[in-house]
C-alpha cells in the first residue's frame, strides 16, 4: 500500500501593498500608472527617443484583447476576440537612493520583450509566469524608458482567453547590493504535534558585491494577537559573490494549523543583518499543515481523512477579461465556498499571486499548474468547440528551451502558500491523438472524443514519461514538501507509459469508469479525480469509494473562450455565471457539497427530464402544466403556492438529487420547503411571479470604498410596481457616473449576448446586470445612476475616503 505524508509551514502576502512575499526581497511598490500603450508593432519603439507622445495613456494592468469587438471572423477558443502585437512605454526616474533597482512582472500575455533604455532585459515566452529583471546596469539619472513589446499575433493559440497585455500587477523593487535572493525565503516543517511545531527556515543571500562584513539573518514568528512565538538568528558564513543559502530551526510550542475550516495564519518576519544594521526584510504570514495521501484511503489534512470537492477556475472574469481585480477574486472564492467547495485548480498554469493570497486566507486548497501544452501543439478549435478544422498555434515552440525554468519558477514563487498542495506538471498532455498516439489506442475508448484509433504517423505516447520524469525532477529539486500530480486524460494510453509512476498522484480527468480497474491493476496508485463533469453520479464515484480522494468540477465560473458555435462568448458549465452569481446547478452542488442546510426550486415546462439547470422563475401562462424541480440536502420537501400545499411531502431521491412535481401554473409565491423526518422546515426557497418591468433597483457590497483603486459590485435588478424581481425581464441598461470612480464593466451573464461590452450599456439578463466601479484615486463622494427606456431608474452614492 502506498502512503505520502508531507508535513509543512508556508507563507502568503503581509498586506495587499507590498511584494516582499512574492519576490522575498528589497522594498516593493506597484509600477502600474502613467504607462504609454500603442496597438501594432514598430521595431524602433523600444529606443528611449522614440516619439511616444501621441500614444494612449493607462494605467496596468491592462488586457487590450477584451478592449476589442466580438466577431464571428474570430477563432472560437478565444472567445470570439482578438490578439495581435503591441508595445507599452513607460518614462520613469529614481529617486530611491538603493544600489540596484529590479522591475517585476507577474505576467504578460504572452511572448514579451522588455527594454530599458534600449537594452534588452529579456524574453519571457510564457504568459502565466512572473519573472524579475536586474535594471541597475542600464539605469541613469533623469528620465529612463521601459519599452515592452507583446507579441500576441498568434491570437489562437489556447484552447480559452488568454488576453492580451501586461494584464497583472508590475512592481519596482529596490534593493541594496546584499539582499535576500529572489523566492530565496522557503519553509519546511520537520514535525508537527498539537503540543510544538519544528520548522526549518531556508534563506538564500544575494551578494552583488563581495564583502567581510558580518552578514546575519534574524527572524521571528509572530502569532495573530502579535506575541513573539519564536526567534532564531543565523551567521551567513559566505561573503563572497553570488548566492549563499542558510537555514536555520524554530520550534514553536502550541502551533495553530492551517486547515480549510480555520486557516490559522501566523506572521513571520526574515531580516537580513550587516554589521548589525537591517539592510532588508521580508514580511509574510505563515501556515503549518499536514498532508498525507494514501493508495486506499484517500487523503488527510491535519490527520482528518476529508474528501476533496474541487472546481477548475480559469482566469478570466467575464466583461473584465484577464484584469481581475482583488476584490472579484475575493468574491467569486466565498461564492465557491458557500457552495461548499474547499480546493480551487489553477487551469492550466500560475494563476496572478493574489488569488493564492486569498486561498491561503479563506482555506481554500490549491492544485497548482504548470501548462496545457507540452513539446506538440494541440488542437485549438476556430469555428466552435470540437467543430470544424482546428488550428494549431501555442506554445510548444518554446516549450525546450524554457519548460523546465517555467516549472521551476512557479514552484518556487508559489512555494510558500499553506494553501498549494498538490504541483500539476501538465494538463491532458496524453490526449489520444492530440497530439500523441498509441497502440492500446485500437479497441479502447475513453469518455470524450478520441480522433479515431492508433495513428503510426502521430508522435509516440512513451515520449511523455519521459517528459514527465524531467518535469517532476524539476518541482522536488525545489519542494519535496507536496506531491506532484498530472491530469491525465487518456489513462489508457498513459497507462502504457512511463507518466504515471512519474507523479506521486495521479489525477483522472472524466474517467470515473475506470477507477475500480486501475485500483485493483496498480494498487499503489494515489488516484483522484483531476477533472470532472458535474453530474451526480461521478460524485458518487468518489463519494462512495474510499480510495478516490476528490474531483475537481469543470468549471467554478462560466469563463471566456473555449466557445461553442457563433453565438456563445464562452464555455457555460460552471457553478457560477461570469458575475459569479450562482447558478440553478451551483445550488444543486450545494446540496452535495454543502454543510449548511440547502434548498432551491426552479421550473420548467413540463418534460421528461429532470434538470439541474432550472431557472428560478415563475411566470407562465394560468394552466399551464410546470415541472418544478427541488434541490435539497433534507431527508424530505414538499410545495407551497401562497402558503397551501400543491405538492405532497416527497423523500430525497438518492438517485437523481433531485425531488420534482408537475403542477399547473397559477400565479403567486410558489415556495419550496427541505424538512427533516419529523417534518420540521430546515431550509426554503421562494420565488414569486412577477408583472411587467417598472424599475430598476441597485445595491451594493459596500458602499464606502478607498480612494486606490477599490472596486465595488453594484446589482442591479429589473423589478415590477411591488419590488418583485422580474426573471424574464432583459432591459438595456445604461450606467453612468459621477465623481472619483470609473465604471470598470457591466455584465450580464448571457453567454449568448455577442454586443459591445466595451461602452456604458448593456442588457439585463434574468432581471439582472452587475456593474463593476472602481476608484480613482481621490476622495469624494461618487454617485453611480442606472437607466432604461420606460423604466424608473435608480442611482446609488458611495463614498471614497
Amino acid at each position: 500500500m502506498k502512503r505520502l505524508t508531507w508535513i509543512f509551514g508556508l507563507l502568503m502576502t503581509l498586506v495587499a501593498g507590498t511584494c516582499c512575499a512574492q519576490v522575498s526581497f528589497g522594498r516593493a511598490e506597484r509600477f502600474n500608472d502613467d504607462w504609454l500603450f500603442r496597438l501594432g508593432d514598430d521595431s524602433t519603439a523600444q529606443a528611449p527617443a522614440f516619439d511616444d507622445s501621441r500614444w494612449r495613456r493607462l494605467q496596468l494592468p491592462h488586457d487590450w484583447s477584451i478592449e476589442a469587438q466580438l466577431s464571428p471572423s474570430l477563432a472560437s477558443c478565444t472567445g470570439y476576440l482578438p490578439g495581435g502585437i503591441a508595445w507599452y512605454r513607460k518614462h520613469f526616474s529614481i529617486g530611491d537612493p538603493a544600489d540596484r533597482h529590479y522591475i517585476y512582472f507577474e505576467g504578460i500575455y504572452n511572448r514579451s520583450e522588455v527594454y530599458l533604455n534600449g537594452h534588452l532585459l529579456g524574453r519571457r515566452p510564457n504568459g502565466y509566469i512572473s519573472f524579475l529583471y536586474d535594471m541597475t546596469p542600464y539605469l541613469k539619472e533623469g528620465d529612463n524608458v521601459l519599452a515592452v513589446r507583446v507579441d500576441h499575433s498568434r491570437y489562437a493559440d489556447s484552447r480559452w482567453y488568454t488576453g492580451s497585455g501586461i494584464y497583472r500587477d508590475v512592481w519596482l523593487v529596490s534593493a541594496p547590493d546584499v539582499h535576500l535572493a529572489q523566492w530565496g525565503v522557503a519553509y519546511r516543517v520537520e514535525e508537527l504535534t498539537d503540543r510544538r511545531a519544528t520548522v526549518n527556515v531556508d534563506i538564500a543571500v544575494e551578494k552583488h558585491e563581495a564583502t567581510s562584513d558580518r552578514l546575519e539573518a534574524q527572524v521571528e514568528l509572530y502569532d495573530t494577537d502579535g506575541r513573539r512565538v519564536a526567534s532564531k538568528r543565523i551567521r551567513i558564513a559566505d561573503g563572497s559573490r553570488g548566492v549563499t543559502q542558510q537555514s536555520l530551526t524554530l520550534r514553536v510550542a502550541d502551533p495553530r494549523r492551517w486547515d480549510v475550516e480555520s486557516p490559522n495564519l501566523y506572521t513571520l518576519k526574515t531580516e537580513l543583518l550587516r554589521n548589525g544594521r537591517m539592510v532588508d526584510e521580508c514580511t509574510v504570514r505563515a501556515g503549518f499543515r499536514t498532508l498525507e495521501f494514501d493508495a486506499n484511503k484517500g487523503f488527510a489534512l491535519n490527520g482528518r481523512w476529508m474528501k476533496v470537492k474541487g472546481v477548475c477556475l480559469h482566469h478570466d472574469a467575464g466583461v473584465l477579461g484577464a484584469v481581475v481585480p482583488e476584490e472579484v477574486w475575493r468574491r467569486r472564492l466565498v461564492n465557491l465556498k458557500q457552495i461548499g467547495v474547499n480546493a480551487i485548480r489553477m487551469s492550466h498554469n500560475p494563476q496572478a499571486p493574489v488569488v493564492y493570497d486569498l486561498c491561503d486566507e479563506l482555506g481554500l486548497l490549491v492544485m497548482d499548474e504548470a501548462s496545457d501544452e507540452w513539446e506538440f501543439p494541440k488542437r485549438k478549435w476556430i469555428e466552435g468547440w470540437n467543430i470544424g478544422t482546428p488550428g494549431f498555434d501555442g506554445s510548444y515552440d518554446f516549450f525546450e528551451e524554457w519548460i523546465e525554468q517555467d516549472v521551476t519558477d512557479m514552484v518556487r514563487r508559489d512555494r510558500n502558500h499553506p494553501s498549494v498542495f498538490l504541483w500539476s506538471i501538465g494538463n491532458e498532455v496524453d490526449y489520444p491523438n492530440d497530439p500523441y498516439s498509441h497502440p492500446i489506442l485500437d479497441g479502447s475508448t475513453i469518455s470524450q472524443p478520441m480522433f479515431g484509433g492508433y495513428d503510426p504517423k502521430a508522435p509516440n505516447a512513451e515520449r511523455i514519461g519521459k517528459i514527465a520524469k524531467r518535469l517532476a525532477a524539476c518541482v522536488r529539486a525545489v519542494d519535496r514538501s507536496r506531491p506532484v500530480t498530472g491530469a491525465l486524460a487518456g489513462v489508457v494510453m498513459s497507462n502504457e507509459t512511463e507518466y504515471p509512476e512519474a507523479v506521486d498522484v495521479v489525477g483522472y480527468n472524466y474517467t470515473e469508469d475506470r477507477y475500480d480497474l486501475d485500483h485493483a491493476t496498480y494498487p499503489d496508485r494515489i488516484i483522484y479525480g483531476s477533472e470532472n463533469r458535474p453530474d451526480i453520479d461521478a460524485w458518487y464515484a468518489v463519494r462512495d469509494k474510499e480510495f478516490i480522494f476528490g474531483q475537481f468540477i469543470w468549471t467554478g465560473t462560466d469563463y471566456l473562450g473555449e466557445s461553442g458555435a457563433w453565438p456563445a462568448r464562452g464555455f457555460y458549465t460552471g457553478l457560477l455565471d461570469f458575475g459569479s452569481f450562482r447558478k440553478p446547478r451551483g445550488w444543486f452542488r450545494a446540496t452535495l457539497w454543502s454543510s449548511d442546510p440547502v434548498t432551491y426550486v426552479g421550473t420548467y415546462p413540463k418534460a421528461d427530464y429532470l434538470s439541474v439547470d432550472a431557472w428560478d422563475i415563475w411566470n407562465y401562462d394560468a394552466g399551464d402544466s410546470i415541472r418544478v424541480v427541488c434541490y435539497t440536502n433534507a431527508p424530505q420537501a414538499r410545495l407551497l403556492l401562497d402558503g397551501k400545499e400543491v405538492g405532497a411531502m416527497k423523500p430525497y431521491d438518492p438517485k437523481t438529487g433531485i425531488i420534482h412535481w408537475d403542477i399547473p401554473y397559477a400565479a403567486g409565491e410558489l415556495r419550496a420547503e427541505g424538512c427533516d423526518a419529523d417534518g420540521k422546515v430546515l431550509s426554503s426557497y421562494a420565488i414569486r411571479s412577477s408583472g411587467r418591468p417598472y424599475a430598476l433597483r441597485v445595491s451594493a457590497d459596500r458602499t464606502r470604498l478607498a480612494p486606490d483603486r477599490a472596486t465595488a459590485h453594484l446589482t442591479v435588478e429589473v423589478v415590477d410596481e411591488n419590488g418583485t424581481v422580474v426573471k424574464l425581464g432583459d432591459n438595456d441598461i445604461t450606467c453612468t457616473v459621477e465623481g472619483p470612480i470609473r465604471l470598470l464593466g457591466l455584465e450580464g451573464s448571457d453567454n449568448a449576448d455577442m454586443g459591445d461590452y466595451t461602452d456604458n450599456r448593456q442588457r439585463a439578463y434574468h432581471g439582472r446586470l452587475l456593474a463593476y466601479v472602481q476608484t480613482t484615486g481621490q476622495p469624494g463622494v461618487a454617485r453611480v445612476r442606472f437607466t432604461s427606456p420606460l423604466l424608473r431608474g435608480t442611482e446609488i452614492e458611495l463614498t471614497v475616503e
